[in-house]
């Protein structure tokens, strides 16, 4: 019958003194995942206090860019690779300037490319053919790099920092989108966010100790370029086992942790997140689990948290502790996060208010002992 007419939710009236009360009581900062500036301004508008998350492959589907991005792929040399991410650096850059806008004077982690690069590869003859057309090349070369890209388990696989290691000019190319967005918001004299740089899916000591130099490289080449300095920080997500156990001599080179609990769920337990709903029922209805492990945290992923926690406050005082897995709006896990000592949680934009309540709880629980 047409359109119904509705109103933007906002924080006002009684709802607002009661997250006033909650604010002036909890410790536990509360930030978003968010990659869009519409996201970012509506979890600004819910009281989010930066960005826990911002994941930058999100801004790689694009009608526009996905074409650089399959190009940037399906090269084979570095200087074809090279061509098509000069492409995507100026929207990435601009992606960048805006929700570095929107979070002016609060923290923003942005994680550079996680998914395996076989996400954006054309998979209609159609889509395969418009590629092969801008790689200048035939549809069976095509065809036939898209099976050479092909993983049988790719969420275990060429993911992560790997694709850093393995590509380290994708990286470099995010790296400078960051670096230049906030140096042409400090010329237009605008106060932008700070950022914090998460490599992903690292499990060894050398992994973010390159990582990370590739990263204070490309700064020092944009703040040399244009006579600015840029304060930022680097860390990593922990979501792998032995990211957690390691976590000492991982936070020689990391300034933050990040704990990316849907991806140390499914590793700690060899679940698929994807997969699991055919027979998690069946494990809650045997009272193997209490709740869905994807939904609050299992004790198991707990015992990681606190031992990265631990070993990696012994190695670094000043590490920087959050969580940015679904778990960051879940009020059992947040009691958790409170008690283990994170510094904040971050979830996703409508889930914002309930952490901030939730937030606020944990604390009044461990002031009376009960967690």
């Amino acid at each position: 019958m047409g359109k119904v007419p509705t109103v933007k939710p906002e924080i006002s009236g009684d709802f607002s003194k009661l997250m006033s009360w909650a604010d002036n009581i909890r410790r536990l900062r509360v930030r978003t995942n968010s990659e869009t500036p519409l996201d970012t301004k509506t979890a600004r508008d819910f009281g989010a206090e930066g960005i826990g998350l911002c994941r930058t492959e999100h801004m790689f589907f694009d009608e526009e860019r996905i074409l650089s991005v399959r190009e940037m792929i399906l090269s084979k040399t570095p200087d074809n690779r090279a061509k098509a991410l000069e492409k995507l650096l100026p929207h990435q850059k601009n992606d960048f300037k805006e929700i570095f806008q929107i979070m002016h004077g609060l923290p923003v982690t942005v994680r550079l490319l996680d998914p395996p690069l076989h996400e954006f590869l054309p998979k209609s003859d159609k889509e395969i053919l418009e590629i092969s057309k801008v790689v200048g090349t035939d549809v069976k070369e095509v065809k036939s790099r898209i099976d050479e890209l092909h993983e049988q388990n790719p969420m275990l696989g060429h993911r992560g920092c790997r694709l850093g290691i393995s590509f380290p000019e994708i990286y470099k190319m995010q790296c400078r989108a960051i670096f230049e967005a906030l140096s042409e918001l400090k010329n237009e004299k605008q106060k932008h966010a700070f950022p914090e740089i998460m490599i992903p899916l690292v499990s060894t000591e050398a992994e973010i100790k390159i990582m990370k130099e590739l990263v204070i490289e490309t700064a020092k080449k944009v703040q040399e370029e244009n006579k600015i300095k840029i304060k930022f920080l680097v860390g990593t997500m922990i979501e792998l086992p032995r990211a957690a156990i390691k976590a000492k001599a991982i936070a020689k080179h990391a300034e933050f942790f990040s704990f990316g609990t849907n991806d140390l769920t499914q590793t700690t337990f060899g679940i698929s997140r994807d997969d699991s709903g055919k027979f998690l029922n069946d494990y809650i209805d045997n009272k193997i689990f209490d709740i869905d492990p994807f939904v609050s945290i299992d004790d198991g992923v707990k015992d990681l948290v606190q031992i990265a926690v631990s070993n990696g406050k012994k190695q670094n005082k000043k590490i920087k502790l959050g969580i940015c897995g679904e778990h960051g709006g879940d009020p059992k896990s947040i009691r958790f996060c409170s008690k283990v000592g994170l510094n904040y949680v971050s979830c996703s934009p409508y889930r914002v208010p309930i952490a901030r309540l939730a937030a606020a709880q944990a604390e009044l629980l461990k002031k009376f002992k009960l967690i």
